[in-house]
């Protein structure tokens, strides 16, 4: 007698337990009852009709996916290797559950798939300078194929883009050539301002011999102040013209 008593009080408490399910705050349920789709529940308490209804738990947070690498020939014909990764999330579990099989591999697929598309249309230097247009154009796509499935894609970036060894030697020698160019218009324009100076310069001393004098005297200043023992220099005559009028003035005078 005491046997068949133990066995309904273990049958109760198994139902009991089989039929109360607590939810943490990222978590719904989506209940089926027989089969029919009945609601998503949760966070929280609450409870199942046991044997009768099925739950399948879904996660709310955000999940990071990596995208392997794809190979891609991009529009000028060249062949590289690009990842992704893509930051996604159930907004609607019921659809996450019902509209497709499995929502992450559907993502996955999809997102590989969206990548190889969208970067064979773009030129290599469009992939490798304008990242931040093609994440946007990358993301409002497959939010797009993703949102009859309950999926919100949130951002979507480019991490990496493996180039050819023989590309890379061509673009190092193409950034090498671009520096060179840079230098010589620099050195160029450093040329023409300093002859535009000394143009202006030379039109001043022209309208005023004086300063050539003056030049030349700080020019010898600049000299003495080397630490050579013997300093040769030229000496205009024009230097010692108010000398020889002021001599040959007194010599009149007498």
């Amino acid at each position: 007698m005491n046997i068949p008593i133990l066995t309904i009080i273990i049958l109760v408490i198994f139902l009991i337990s089989s039929a109360v399910r607590v939810l943490r705050e990222y978590e719904r349920a989506v209940i089926f009852r027989l089969g029919r789709l009945i609601a998503a529940k949760g966070p929280g308490l609450f409870f199942l009709i046991p044997i009768i209804d099925r739950m399948v738990k879904v996660s709310l947070r955000t999940v990071v996916m990596d995208v392997p690498p794809q190979d891609i020939i991009t529009k000028d014909n060249v062949s590289v290797k690009v990842n992704a990764v893509v930051y996604f999330r159930v907004i609607d579990p019921s659809k996450a559950i019902v509209e497709v099989e499995d929502f992450l591999y559907a993502t996955s697929q999809l997102s590989q798939t969206t990548l190889r598309s969208i970067l064979g249309q773009a030129e290599l230097d469009d992939l490798l300078s304008s990242r931040e247009k093609i994440n946007e154009e990358l993301q409002s796509i497959l939010d797009t194929h993703t949102d009859p499935w309950g999926i919100k894609v949130s951002q979507v970036e480019i991490k990496h883009v493996d180039l050819p060894t023989e590309m890379q030697r061509a673009m190092a020698k193409q950034a090498e050539a671009e520096r060179e160019r840079r230098a010589k218009v620099i050195n160029a324009e450093g040329e023409f301002q300093a002859s535009t100076k000394l143009a202006q310069a030379a039109e001043i001393m022209n309208k005023q011999p004086i300063t050539l004098q003056l030049r030349f005297l700080q020019t010898l200043r600049e000299v003495a102040a080397e630490n050579n023992s013997t300093t040769i220099f030229p000496v205009p005559i024009d230097l010692f013209t108010p000398f020889i009028k002021k001599m040959t003035e007194t010599a009149n005078q007498k």
